[in-house]
């Protein structure tokens, strides 16, 4: 019986001192594949699978602006064995405009802050506007003849946009998409007018000759896009930043925080990692966790801001 108690007790103890991760991970993402928090993740998971001998797997769950994943993230075990790609719209602007189904402050455990860089203001190849001037003085000249995509509410997309008619007071229509690749298919297929896209999904068509980039929505010149000038040269005012960042299940515990976010700071810090963000237009950057709480909620106050100044709504 003593050698019994002693084996459970023994197995116990060799169960308990697996190092984690000792299985699958999951990472979630909001939305389809193929846009800029897909190919972040992908890369991310890769390079964590390779670190952690483990498989991260993404799952992706688009819809409702990101609300359906971020809800889905959110009510995953909080047992260390998945994460979130978080970024502007449904940590810090959706809940502004909607009834989400979340929390940020009580349903997630911030862990770092992982990229960030500005959209793209673009329109198709053989459109008349060669400048954001162009655009603003069509809309005056010819109201609500504008049309315009965004990967929804509170994408950076929809509050670009939002910002434009407010400080231009041009009229123009909102066309809603689930994400930014959607949108570009229509702007390619002569659907919409223009889109403040990711940087992503509309570079390679700009390369390509189908898009003409006109400017970026940073506060000034962008590494990653130096021969774009700020949006705000023609809209002072008109800047709206995306970032995205890794957050956990609130109540995961303090240790398993703790092991992502440090190999979280290592592969952001990897040539390899930096360069492939890059190649997605955004900048690789790293936070602790209080920081990147800090952060989300600076974000939310701003754009709470901008939401009532600008009359802007959302899906109640």
């Amino acid at each position: 019986m003593k050698k019994l108690l002693w084996l459970i007790v023994f197995l116990s103890g060799a169960a308990a001192a697996q190092p984690y991760p000792s299985k699958p991970v999951k990472l979630v993402v909001a939305y389809p594949p193929g846009g800029s928090s897909d190919l972040m993740a992908r890369v991310f998971a890769a390079k964590l699978t390779e670190l952690w001998g483990q498989q991260v797997l993404v799952e992706n769950k688009p819809g409702a602006a990101g609300a359906i994943g971020t809800e889905y993230a959110a009510r995953q075990p909080a047992d260390g064995y998945s994460f979130m790609i978080a970024n502007l719209g449904p940590i810090a602007v959706n809940p502004l405009l909607s009834n989400v189904p979340y929390h940020v402050d009580k349903d997630f455990a911030p862990v770092s802050q992982i990229s960030q860089g500005p959209n793209v203001l673009v329109v198709r190849a053989d459109a008349p506007f060669q400048s954001l001037k162009d655009i603003i003085d069509f809309g005056r000249a010819n109201p609500g003849k504008l049309s315009y995509g965004t990967s929804g509410p509170g994408s950076v997309s929809h509050l670009s946009s939002e910002m434009l008619k407010n400080i231009t007071k041009i009229q123009a229509t909102e066309v809603p998409y689930k994400g930014g690749v959607d949108a570009v298919k229509d702007l390619l297929g002569g659907q919409i007018h223009f889109i403040f896209s990711d940087t992503l999904p509309a570079m390679a068509h700009v390369r390509a000759g189908k898009l003409r980039a006109l400017c970026i929505t940073g506060a000034e010149s962008f590494a990653l896009l130096p021969e774009q000038p700020p949006c705000q040269a023609a809209a002072p005012g008109l800047v709206a930043v995306n970032w995205w960042g890794v957050v956990m299940p609130a109540g995961t515990p303090r240790a398993a925080v703790s092991k992502l976010h440090g190999d979280t700071v290592k592969l952001l810090a990897d040539a390899e990692v930096k360069q492939k963000f890059a190649d997605l237009g955004v900048i690789a950057t790293s936070s602790t966790p209080e920081q990147f709480a800090a952060f989300m909620k600076s974000e939310t106050a701003k754009y709470a801001k901008l939401i009532k100044e600008a009359n802007i709504k959302g899906n109640q």
